[in-house]
Order: structure tokens, then C-alpha cells, then sequence
């Protein structure tokens, strides 16, 4: 199966818009993703450059001492973060090795007094603390992520956080242990708060790649149901208007026009439609053929039978007995080939095409008129072809189509001077085709006459030739012949054999049937 892409246009056009924008979407999202990703890094990396400076400056202020043993100075760091310009956006605060909070840069800032808070400590747990009030979610989350960041801080020097405040911004953060001879001291956390800020900027940045996807989306949309889904309504309406109005056919040229699928169907529709006011027009002058070709046999019946009881002379009653005879035939075989002519499109619909030996097919026949011939039948001869002739097509209507050329062969062939005259059949492969020829030795087809021999109910006959059977001829065994023939993607059509003087020989039917594809 070939992907939709190939060979299809319209296929090729939905691809390209929907993922024009289907890109724009995901090219936004990972610029976005991106910036945030670097952005939060490089806070980070700033954060920790300041708070080495910080470290480097609470020892030149004298807050923390090593000699001869290390400690911090609450007081001295508290007042070194005073002397300190620390910005709004950011907060510095300290903590001592056993995680109480020794300094604060935002209480320190608004000029309140910090002293130690041993009521924020929970006893027995480092850095828990009681709240005044309730902590909401994202403040007890906060300070969960907090506690562990300094944790980490003290096991490895240093450790970065991004958590989420109790305002629902976003905050970035890094933890320096303070050590100046080796021995952990406390904690210096700088905490970064202007992140949502540019995070918020980089969205209203991505607003244009927003815009420009949903009017891509609804300019593709409004394509979309442009060239597919009003063609297809208006297809829609007009096979409605042909059910509900009872058109013939559907008329869109402007649809007809366009190289795709959509152009195609309506192309086909047009053809089917026409197809179909063909089949319709066909049905209409059938169904007048055939009121028309019973209505003579009937009324000669009328009449012979009114006539019969005036009629008192016995050689008389017998001629008219014999004339109801021969239109009751004649009635008899007109209604069978009606119910066949009738049943033929549905038997060509049902039956599924296959492999159909014709030569073999041809010599059953053949071998049916042979065993069943009376003494005054003239014989049917068929030399079987060397090889074998497949064609695709249904053998019952193949083997139906050779019985009537057969049977008007031989109603056409006469026994002449003592001869017998006889019906040849010939067979043979011409290319991509099988050619197939039925001769008789009849009196020949007028020249005028070779088409409308196969219209439907044409029975003019020379005189001299006769009907094998008795049964009359109903005018519809050629046409049904050439209506077989077509189905099958073959030709029929007769001419006239002579011979070198221009003599008439008879005439000669020939059917040419395309050889089945692979053999």
C-alpha cells in the first residue's frame, strides 16, 4: 500500500499544513524550555559567585574565627549583612552548624533587631521550626527543600535548590558551607526571587509563536474545509438532488476541473451518473421493444382464435391451428430471451471473473450440437486450437454468446444442391487477443445491415433461409451477444464472405476477446 503522501496531493496538502503547525508549536516549546533550563543555571552560577564573596567577606569582617577554635559570630554576621547591599529580589540568611538562623538579610534590611530564636527551633530536629500561624503548602514544602539543601551544603560544600514559595513563584537558590579552616561552621544561603520575572518575559516572548500557530491552525482549517469539505457537500447535495429530483445525472465542472481526489470522485459520479441515465434510457426503449414485439404475436393469436369458431372447413381450422402453434412458439421463445436479456446485467454484476479456457469451452459446445443434430440440422465443425486460450471473463455468459452465434449460423445455413452446407468455427491467438470466427454458408448479410443485425428485435430473413428449431427467432440473440461481448472488454461484429470472383460465400461473425493478463 503506497503512503498517502505519494501519488496524492490533496494527501500531500493536509500533511504540510497540519504539521506547519504542529512545528511552530513544538519549536516554541523547546525555545521556552530551553531558556528556562539556562536561565535557572545560569541564577544558579550567579548565586554561588555571590555567595563565595559573601563567605570571603563575613571572614574579612571578622564573623567567623579559627583561632584557636572555629566559630561563628551571630553578632558579627548579622552586622556584616547590614554593611552588605544585598538586593530586593535576593535573600541571604545564615545558619549555624546546628541549623539555627543566625542572620537574615530581609529582616535585617527593615531594620528589626534578630536575635537568637531558640522558640522557631523544634527540639530534636534540625531546622524545624514552629510558624506563628499555618504554613501553607508551598511554605512547608519550601522549607522541607530548604532544610535538605543546607544538609546537603554540609556533607558537600555546597548544593543548589529551585522550589517553589509560598507566593507560588518560582525561586532559585545555593547553599555554601562556611568553613575557613576546615571545620563547618554553618550555612550561607542566597536565595534569587527575580526568576519568575524573566521566566514571565520568555512567555510573553513566546506569545507571537503562540499566535502565529492557532492562525496557522485556522488558516489551514478554513483550507481545509475550502478544497475538501464544501466539494464534498456540494457532491453530497447534487446526488441528493439526482435522488430527490429525479436528474439524470450531476453536473460540477468546476470541481471536475481539479487534478486530485475530489476531482477524480466527481468525475467518476459524473460518469456513473451517466452511466446510469444511459442504463435508464436503455431500460425505457427495452421495456417499448417489448410491449411492441408481444403485442404482434398476441394479436395474431386474437385473431385466430376469434376466428376459429367461424371457420367450419377442417383444412382451414388445421392452418389456423398451426398459425396459434407457431405464435405461441414464437410467444414462447420471445419471453425467454427477454428473461435473459433482462437477467444478463445482474449475472455479468454477481459472478467474479476468472480464468476461462475458451478452446475447451468452444469444444464442449461444439460436442452438445453434434450429439443433439437431427439429419437436417447442418453440422457445426470445430478444430481445437493447439494451445490452450485463456481469457478473464464468466463462463456462462462466454458459453451463452457461442451458442447464439452458433444458432444464428445454422438458421442462416441451407442445404444446397445435395452439399451439405455446414457451420465452421475457428479460433485463434492474435496478439493480446483470441480471435474467434463462426462462418456459415447462408445467403450473406446485406451490406446496410451489418450493424443493425445486432439491434435488439431485429428479425428480417432473406426467403430461402430457415429456422433450426421451429421455435421463430425473437430478434434479441445478437444483441445479447454483443451486450456479453463489451462486458468482457471485447468486440463483435460480422462481414461478409466471398469469393475470388466476388461471389457470396456467407457471412462470417468475429469476436475478439483480450487474453487473460499472465498467460
Amino acid at each position: 500500500m503506497d503512503p498517502i503522501w505519494r501519488g496524492s496531493r490533496l494527501g500531500r496538502t493536509i500533511i504540510a499544513l497540519n504539521v506547519i503547525g504542529l512545528l511552530v508549536l513544538i519549536g516554541g516549546a523547546l525555545i521556552l524550555n530551553e531558556t528556562r533550563r539556562s536561565l535557572i543555571e545560569a541564577q544558579q552560577d550567579a548565586l554561588r559567585t555571590e555567595a563565595e564573596l559573601v563567605s570571603q567577606f563575613l571572614s574579612a569582617f571578622g564573623a567567623t574565627q579559627g583561632v584557636p577554635d572555629p566559630v561563628l559570630d551571630a553578632e558579627l554576621a548579622r552586622q556584616a549583612l547590614l554593611s552588605f547591599h544585598v538586593p530586593s529580589t535576593q535573600r541571604i540568611r545564615i545558619f549555624d552548624a546546628q541549623g539555627a538562623v543566625v542572620a537574615d538579610s530581609h529582616i535585617i534590611n527593615d531594620r528589626i533587631v534578630q536575635t537568637p530564636l531558640p522558640n522557631l527551633r523544634k527540639p530534636g530536629g534540625l531546622f524545624k521550626v514552629r510558624a506563628e500561624g499555618r504554613e501553607s503548602r508551598n511554605a512547608q514544602r519550601a522549607r522541607i527543600e530548604l532544610e535538605a539543601e543546607a544538609r546537603a551544603a554540609m556533607a558537600k560544600d555546597y548544593a543548589y535548590g529551585s522550589r517553589m514559595t509560598s507566593s507560588g513563584g518560582r525561586q532559585v537558590s545555593v547553599s555554601l558551607a562556611i568553613k575557613p579552616v576546615g571545620a563547618v561552621l554553618g550555612v550561607l544561603t542566597i536565595e534569587g526571587g527575580d526568576v519568575d520575572a524573566i521566566i514571565s518575559r520568555q512567555r510573553a516572548a513566546l506569545t507571537p509563536f503562540i499566535i502565529i500557530a492557532i492562525l496557522g491552525t485556522l488558516a489551514s482549517s478554513l483550507l481545509l474545509n475550502f478544497v475538501i469539505a464544501l466539494p464534498v457537500r456540494r457532491l453530497s447535495r447534487a446526488a441528493d438532488q439526482v435522488r430527490l429530483s429525479r436528474a439524470r445525472s450531476i453536473s460540477l465542472p468546476e470541481i471536475s476541473k481539479r487534478d486530485d481526489e475530489l476531482g477524480d470522485l466527481s468525475r467518476s459520479l459524473e460518469t456513473m451518473t451517466g452511466a446510469l441515465s444511459e442504463r435508464m434510457d436503455a431500460i425505457e426503449r427495452f421495456a417499448a421493444d417489448v410491449a411492441h414485439e408481444i403485442r404482434n404475436p398476441l394479436t395474431s393469436i386474437r385473431s385466430a382464435v376469434e376466428t376459429l369458431d367461424l371457420v367450419k372447413d377442417p383444412a382451414a381450422r388445421e392452418r389456423l391451428l398451426a398459425i396459434l402453434k407457431q405464435d405461441v412458439a414464437r410467444l414462447d421463445r420471445l419471453i425467454t430471451d427477454i428473461s435473459n436479456a433482462s437477467r444478463l446485467d445482474a449475472e455479468l454484476s454477481r459472478d467474479e471473473p476468472r480464468a476461462v479456457d475458451v478452446g475447451r469451452l468452444m469444444q464442449d459446445i461444439v460436442s452438445v450440437y453434434g450429439a443433439s443434430a437431427r439429419k437436417s440440422d447442418p453440422p457445426v465443425i470445430f478444430e481445437p486450437p493447439a494451445e490452450t486460450m485463456p481469457v478473464a471473463g464468466r463462463e456462462g455468459p462466454l458459453a451463452q454468446v457461442f451458442r447464439n452465434l452458433i444458432d444464428n449460423a445454422r438458421s442462416f445455413t441451407v442445404m444446397e444442391g445435395g452439399k451439405d452446407a455446414a457451420v465452421r468455427v475457428a479460433m485463434q491467438r492474435r496478439g493480446s487477443e483470441v480471435l474467434i470466427t463462426v462462418d456459415d454458408d447462408g445467403p450473406g448479410i446485406p451490406q446496410e445491415n451489418l450493424e443493425m443485425i445486432f439491434e435488439r428485435f431485429y428479425t428480417s430473413r432473406p426467403k430461402a433461409s430457415k429456422v433450426v428449431g421451429g421455435a421463430g427467432n425473437s430478434g434479441l440473440g445478437l444483441s445479447i451477444a454483443r451486450q456479453i461481448a463489451a462486458a468482457h472488454n471485447g468486440r463483435l461484429w460480422a462481414e461478409n464472405r466471398r469469393d475470388a470472383d466476388g461471389r457470396m460465400l456467407g457471412a462470417r461473425f468475429l469476436l475478439t476477446l483480450p487474453v487473460r493478463s499472465g498467460s
